[in-house]
């Protein structure tokens, strides 16, 4: 529609246009911007808004059978000195910056001053008039900014006359919420402040919230700046870097042109076409991917004067207007041969480089053009057409492939599948209702800590899995549950079905001091905190698991199984010591690691950690328990305990059950001993009988004394059969010359 407006021919169109082509005679001021207002259905559901410097601005709109018509004509400044100096058009809205020079300031000042305001104005438009809302100030007291428009945001670029200490960071004002957001290229996202009133939007005061960063920040280096598609500013540096803006204030590096830095009077053309960014610049077209930054195609214009054109709805060609005419440039129809290459296969050969670079002993570093020419090395070659015949099967499917590579494809033909499908599920996920992300998300992330369990966890494996887990908590429990087939038997008891390999990863892979301190924890960690907070009663349980399935895999004295490395409990205990918030539960959960483990430390540990609890009915159980284990756990045990009888009388309910734990290497007088050295020591003189029942008696210590004199001893067992022998002395050896 916009384009049949502007043709002329029409008998009922030539009165309004020659209206039109009226407004722009002298004496106008100079033109500040050709702006489409949002109007209403009737009219093609825009308006053309024409601004002035003089701060005029008329609002024009077209119909078919009386062709242009002047629909309200308005003066956007309010002081005469006032003049326009930056306007776009944000949804029904006009916004615009302004000077406002100061009353007593002479025509001539200096434009270095905050003398500038940024205001907002919306227009109604309708079939036959405007309807004209209040003046809202955006901003006020600030330095003269370039206003540009996407469809949600408004991006303040300060001009090349602004401050030098206000023209390193940029602005974004986001309408709905009245918000702006302070953001930096040369250190990203600054702040962000919801405007409530008038005063909140005096830029000097705006200035005081991150004047401490101001000495940190670099200057702005922008050369020119466009909106992209997807409502981000593109801002192109004096060394030819291209970046992106993201609405939120992130900044991100996208491409670098060739041919040096550009001067000033360089032009340079931004403008993109669906995922694809258009540049011209000293008579070259590139053509780059903005997800990922690679290059598609350079093409080199015989002309450097070029404009891009509108081409909604035509996302695979540009339109470039040009002196000699229109040109229509397609990048979807150009020859198999030169067609871009998938991200996935662009990938292979930068892995590739990065493989053989570490294994090469030659000092030349290696190229991906190098590695797709030289021929040395075939397995990458031989990948990449592979993925190029799997990926572009659907749009040639009778695409041929080498012999060689067909068996090869045979044989991974299975991993390619799960890769097209985990493809197909991200694709679900990005474009699914807000009700069904949650499902999608769950089964993307089991597909995803499937396959790294099933390769190599190094490093950059570890750091991705503990982005997973922290993002999604909940379906990366579900994915390691699922994974390891972890589940309660008929008994209680906590069963998984997994494979040595997959516990080998689970347990195995960088530790701590391996990956660093950068808040990566190992994948043993990453589990143990899973449990920890959706199933901490599994938690003992899955660490004694794991202690079984573990000592299949690896030797007993392997370095590089759990056993030669910090032991299973130890790093459990160390997730449970940095939870946030100490619970009741967590002592329990102490207690059964120690126990879990069995090893004799963990278990005398656990017996001192009930003592301290005073859990004396617990603390016999876990002697009785441990006992039979070994003579010197046995020994340790009830060293320990006796010690703690000889202190206090708690344990004295549970004496029948303690004594029968007596190691058979005791005699009397170590008991006596070991009651001695625990005695507590009295500040008054001892009496014989005390009324206190808190003092120990020989009564309570007798049937242990008893127990251990009439057992026999261990000299009496050694010799026992000699002594029983029939014929005492035995007879004397026969003699032998």
């Amino acid at each position: 529609p916009r384009v049949a407006a502007f043709q002329r021919g029409g008998s009922g169109c030539i009165g309004g246009d020659a209206e039109l082509r009226r407004s722009w005679q002298p004496p106008q001021s100079a033109l500040v911007g050709l702006l489409f207002v949002r109007a209403a259905a009737a009219l093609g559901s825009w308006a053309l808004a024409i601004v002035w410097e003089s701060g005029h601005a008329e609002v024009w709109g077209f119909t078919a059978a009386r062709g242009w018509q002047l629909l309200r004509a308005l003066e956007l400044c309010q002081g005469a000195r006032a003049r326009v100096v930056s306007a776009c058009t944000q949804g029904a809205s006009l916004v615009w910056c302004e000077e406002r020079p100061s009353l007593g300031a002479p025509s001539g000042t200096s434009k270095g001053a905050f003398r500038f305001c940024v205001c907002s104005r919306t227009l109604e438009v309708g079939e036959q008039s405007v309807h004209l809302g209040a003046v809202t100030i955006v901003l006020h007291n600030s330095p003269e900014y370039q206003l540009l428009a996407s469809p949600q945001h408004v991006f303040l670029v300060p001009s090349a006359s602004a401050f030098t200490t206000v023209s390193k960071f940029l602005l974004i004002w986001h309408a709905e919420e009245a918000r702006l957001t302070v953001t930096a290229p040369s250190a990203g996202f600054v702040l962000s402040k919801v405007l409530h009133s008038s005063s909140e939007s005096d830029f000097r005061k705006l200035l005081l919230g991150f004047v401490g960063l101001l000495s940190t920040l670099a200057p702005l280096d922008i050369h020119t700046s466009a909106l992209s598609n997807r409502g981000g500013l593109l801002l192109v540096s004096t060394q030819g870097t291209v970046n992106v803006v993201e609405p939120d204030g992130t900044q991100r590096h996208i491409f670098d042109l060739e041919g040096g830095p550009l001067a000033q009077g360089d032009v340079v053309q931004l403008k993109t076409f669906g995922d694809v960014l258009a540049c011209v610049s000293a008579g070259v077209l590139y053509l780059i991917d903005q997800n990922s930054g690679r290059l598609i195609e350079k093409k080199i214009l015989n002309m450097k004067t070029v404009h891009f054109l509108e081409s909604p709805g035509e996302e695979d060609s540009i339109q470039l207007l040009t002196p000699a005419g229109i040109y229509s440039f397609s990048f979807s129809g150009t020859e198999d041969g030169s067609r871009p290459e998938p991200c996935l296969v662009e990938m292979v050969f930068e892995e590739a480089c990065r493989y053989y670079q570490r294994r090469s002993l030659s000092s030349s570093k290696l190229t991906v053009e190098k590695l797709k020419k030289g021929g040395t090395f075939q397995a990458p070659v031989a990948l990449a057409a592979i993925l190029q015949h799997s990926l572009h099967q659907k749009e040639k499917p009778g695409r041929g492939l080498q012999d060689t590579y067909a068996k090869l494809l045979n044989t991974m033909n299975q991993e390619l599948q799960s890769y097209l499908s985990l493809e197909l599920l991200k694709t679900c996920v990005v474009g699914a209702p807000e009700t069904e992300v949650e499902s999608y998300c769950e089964e993307l992330v089991e597909q995803e800590i499937s396959r790294v369990l099933h390769s190599d966890i190094d490093k950059d494996n570890l750091t991705y899995l503990n982005s997973v887990f922290t993002s999604f908590p909940k379906a990366a429990w579900k994915a390691t549950r699922g994974c390891l087939q972890l589940q309660q038997n008929g008994d209680g008891h906590l069963v998984a079905r997994a494979t040595p390999e997959v516990w080998k990863k689970v347990v195995g892979g960088p530790l701590q001091d391996e990956v660093g301190l950068n808040g990566v924890v190992p994948l043993f960690e990453l589990v143990c905190t899973s449990l920890l907070r959706f199933k901490p009663k599994w938690l003992p349980s899955f660490v004694e698991l794991t202690q079984e399935c573990v000592s299949v895999a690896w030797a007993y004295s392997s370095k590089e199984g759990p056993e030669g490395r910090v032991p299973l409990y130890k790093r459990a205990l160390g997730v449970l010591a940095r939870k946030s918030k100490r619970s009741e539960g967590d002592d329990e959960l102490e207690l059964e690691l120690l126990l879990c483990s069995k090893r004799p430390k963990a278990v005398l540990q656990a017996v001192r950690l009930l003592i301290q609890l005073k859990r004396w009915q617990r603390v016999v159980e876990v002697a009785e328990k441990f006992s039979k284990v070994s003579p010197l756990l046995n020994k340790e045990i009830f060293t320990t305990l006796l010690a703690e009888f000889a202190q206090h009388r708690e344990l004295d309910p549970y004496l029948d059950r303690l004594w029968p734990l007596c190691p058979a290497e005791l005699t009397a007088s170590d008991i006596l001993t070991v009651i001695l050295q625990h005695l507590p020591v009295s500040q008054e003189d001892p009496v014989p009988f005390s009324n206190e029942g808190g003092q120990l008696t020989v009564g309570l210590l007798k049937p242990l004394l008893q127990r251990v004199v009439q057992r026999p001893s261990v000299q009496d067992e050694m010799y026992g059969d000699a002594l029983q022998s029939p014929t005492f002395p035995p007879p004397t050896p026969r003699r032998e010359h």
